[in-house]
């Protein structure tokens, strides 16, 4: 798990990507615990903090690139 000020310094195209990467994960995981196979629950509210984290961060910058090109 890579932590915010990791996330920072990526490319916007390289956080959707991990974003579809951690959105895939959760899913998996989900699947997991409905068979009853997942061994580890707290992988799930780690992979649901990422997804929040990279949402987060790529709202910010379009939210900057908007109010950047109004001024």
């Amino acid at each position: 798990m890579a932590k915010k000020t990791d996330y920072r310094s990526l490319a916007t195209e390289e956080m959707k990507s991990r974003l579809n990467n951690a959105r895939e994960e959760l899913m998996n995981l989900r699947f997991q615990q409905a068979s009853g196979e997942l061994a580890d629950f707290n992988r799930m509210n780690i992979t649901r903090r990422e997804i929040a984290r990279l949402l987060t961060l790529i709202h910010e910058r379009e939210q900057s690139a908007r109010n950047g090109g109004e001024q």
